[in-house]
């Protein structure tokens, strides 16, 4: 079963450059399927170009869903990231 939650993203950059690399480096240190939609659009949450493609600004809402194992987990850490609540320094 899948785990979903919706975030606004808090980052000043939003989902562009830096916070996107940060984000996708994350993500792929979980063994789930990771997905992310942002204004009707999907991609992995372990592409980068994907993550880029979805253009996300700060105070837009994106939805982090994740199927596997540690499913729950990386969820949870994804968005409290997207929403500034997780160490910035925390994914080197």
């Amino acid at each position: 079963m899948a785990v979903e939650r919706t975030v606004t993203v808090q980052h000043p950059e939003g989902l562009h450059a830096r916070p996107a690399a940060m984000f996708v480096q994350m993500a792929s240190r979980y063994a789930s399927e990771i997905e992310v939609e942002a204004k009707g659009q999907k991609s992995s949450a372990k592409s980068i170009l994907g993550v880029l493609k979805l253009g996300v600004s700060r105070g837009e809402a994106v939805t982090i869903r994740a199927t596997g194992a540690d499913e729950e987990a990386a969820v949870e850490g994804l968005a409290a990231f997207l929403a500034g609540e997780a160490d910035r320094g925390a994914t080197s």
